[in-house]
């Protein structure tokens, strides 16, 4: 049996109102009157009318959605900043499409240029560590010269002027490195990113700033730059191979941090008598290692929403595009069982 379609016609028919009517009743504009309005929607609730969302964002030349590139899903900061966007988002009526660079350039350059093909209306973006590497941003440059709305967060652009929402990565380094000093710490030394890397490479020279301020020298045998394409765990033995005075770690993201603990424990070494361990981000990780690790938190959540609400300013209104916006947002301390002495 084939069931008859309703459309804006037939219920315009139907309750001998224009068409016109029915659109006004359905988008609750304020021209026609409540009782209209009223008898409208009461009629479409019970035929089952749903509207064809397709030919509203035609009409509104909107897709009412928002594109999301992040290195990695199963990660606790890019999963906060995507619940931070989200529920910004929805609440102005704009659904995301989440996809992942696995931090490769070539994907990360694939995915801007599908989303960017009439799917989405605006793109928030974490740059892909294979994009700093080869130090190719072509593909953002081309959105940029198109006047696609683009917010960058967390990780950046070398060289572009672009909308961004990051935290003071440099601030965050030095809260970290200092919190070791001031709890007594001599030998503090840093697991980080390779120097191509911005936010370990910001975060590293916050750590030399700390230490340089307190008098104490630095030694390159203390600054240990994490490659991933190798085993992390056997680089952090390497570290402690290297120093064997070695009494703090300050690593640049949870991970590091967490393979630290695991390799001290396995080493006999007892955590803040023995050795001091921070790390950077406060997720899932470091509220259930144990010990407890010390952090820095970066303020996910709220890192997404903020990034959202400039980027639907800079959909909603296009001349905004020539001036980019840059948010930072605060870094707060969280002290745990990894530095907290008896």
């Amino acid at each position: 049996m084939r069931v008859e379609k309703i459309t804006l016609k037939k219920i315009a028919a139907s309750l001998n109102v224009s068409i016109s009517t029915v659109s006004k009743a359905l988008k609750d504009s304020h021209e026609i009157s409540d009782l209209t309005k009223k008898r409208i929607l009461d009629y479409v609730n019970e035929v089952g009318y749903r509207p064809n969302n397709l030919a509203v964002s035609l009409q509104r030349q909107r897709t009412m959605t928002i594109g999301v590139i992040v290195p990695e899903l199963v990660h606790h900061f890019f999963s906060r900043v995507i619940s931070g966007a989200e529920n910004y988002a929805s609440h102005a009526g704009y659904k995301l499409l989440i996809t992942m660079s696995n931090d490769e350039w070539e994907k990360e350059r694939q995915m801007t240029d599908l989303l960017t093909n009439g799917y989405v209306d605006g793109l928030l973006v974490s740059v892909a560590k294979q994009s700093f590497e080869k130090n190719n941003f072509m593909h953002f440059s081309t959105l940029l010269d198109r006047r696609f709305p683009l917010v960058f967060f967390d990780r950046t652009p070398s060289g572009l002027n672009v909308n961004k929402v990051t935290i003071n990565d440099v601030e965050g380094g030095y809260k970290a490195t200092k919190h070791l000093i001031d709890k007594g710490a001599q030998r503090i030394a840093i697991l980080t990113t390779p120097p191509h890397i911005s936010v370990g490479a910001d975060r590293e020279k916050g750590y030399k700033k700390a230490l340089l301020e307190a008098g104490y020298e630095l030694d390159s045998n203390l600054i240990f730059h994490i490659d991933e394409r190798a085993s992390i765990k056997e680089q952090i033995a390497k570290l402690f191979d290297l120093n064997p005075m070695l009494d703090a770690v300050f690593a640049v993201n949870e991970k590091y941090a967490a393979l630290t603990l695991k390799l001290a424990a396995q080493l006999n070494l007892k955590i803040t008598d023995d050795l001091m361990v921070i790390g950077f981000t406060d997720g899932f990780i470091s509220k259930s290692t144990t010990p407890s690790l010390s952090t820095i938190a970066q303020h996910g959540f709220e890192m997404g929403e903020k990034a959202m609400e400039i980027l639907l300013e800079k959909i909603e209104d296009k001349s905004s595009l020539n001036t980019p916006k840059s948010v930072i947002i605060p870094t707060n301390l969280v002290e745990r069982e990894s530095t907290r002495k008896p």
